[in-house]
């Protein structure tokens, strides 16, 4: 975690208005008690109010205080429930972002409306089947579509058929507790799209791609995008085959 980041945090865990102390915020920071009382004394000379001293705890005084997030019951409710599908479905990183800054909106809230926060019934359960390592194989295919490096993995078919790929990756979509990856496959010569749960030995290769016409997401998009045939079944092609 960024210095920055954590001293942001650091106020705003102090703005709940309890008192903590260094062990209880070294803990949450995940760093050494030690790391937590210079931190505070450089918040201090900057002249945030904290007050408090060590053995002790620390708290923000109130009448400094920045001024309240203002949402509605719906936003809230929207807010939460995608931070609850990120939590069950998300890569490991963006678990852990999500619930960071879920954290940041609760501390800045009237009391009001943190409060209404547990009471959203609103759920995402299933995250369960989702294992740690496809979290991390998430987070590792985001990280290669962002960057643009090729790939390379085996993959099984639906029907037990092994094949191994190098693949351009585009983008990542869920679809009904399936993450999958949309790319362009250099076996092919064609957009496929792969289910990460049937990718085994994932690569990122240190060569990097630049995307050509024809070759890019929104060529992939504009590919599965169904075309209307005079009032024939659409057909929306190999796009959306899944691995073969």
């Amino acid at each position: 975690m960024r210095r920055a980041d954590r001293l942001f945090r650091i106020v705003q865990f102090l703005r709940l208005g309890r008192l903590l102390t260094a062990q209880k915020l070294a803990e949450k920071l995940q760093v050494s008690q030690r790391t937590i009382y210079r931190d505070i004394q450089d918040l201090q000379l900057s002249g945030m109010p904290i007050e408090g001293e060590a053995g002790v705890g620390y708290t923000l005084r109130r009448d400094h205080d920045l001024p309240p997030l203002m949402f509605t019951r719906n936003e809230l409710t929207a807010l939460v429930l995608g931070v609850r599908l990120v939590s069950a479905w998300g890569g490991a990183e963006n678990v852990v972002a999500a619930n960071q800054a879920l954290q940041r909106i609760e501390a800045v809230l009237p009391a009001e409306l943190r409060d209404e926060l547990d009471s959203i019934l609103l759920y995402a359960p299933g995250g369960f089947h989702m294992a740690q390592h496809l979290r991390e194989r998430l987070d590792i295919l985001h990280a290669a579509c962002l960057t643009k490096r090729a790939i390379t993995f085996g993959y099984a078919r639906e029907d037990g058929e092994r094949s191994s790929r190098a693949v351009r990756p585009l983008a990542l979509a869920f679809w009904s507790g399936v993450w999958t990856l949309a790319s362009w496959c250099e076996l092919r010569k064609d957009f496929r799209a792969f289910r990460i749960d049937r990718m085994e030995d994932v690569l990122v290769l240190e060569r990097t791609f630049v995307p050509r016409r024809g070759q890019r997401l929104e060529d992939f998009i504009k590919a599965a995008m169904p075309k209307p045939d005079h009032g024939q079944s659409v057909n929306r092609g190999s796009v959306l085959t899944v691995g073969d």
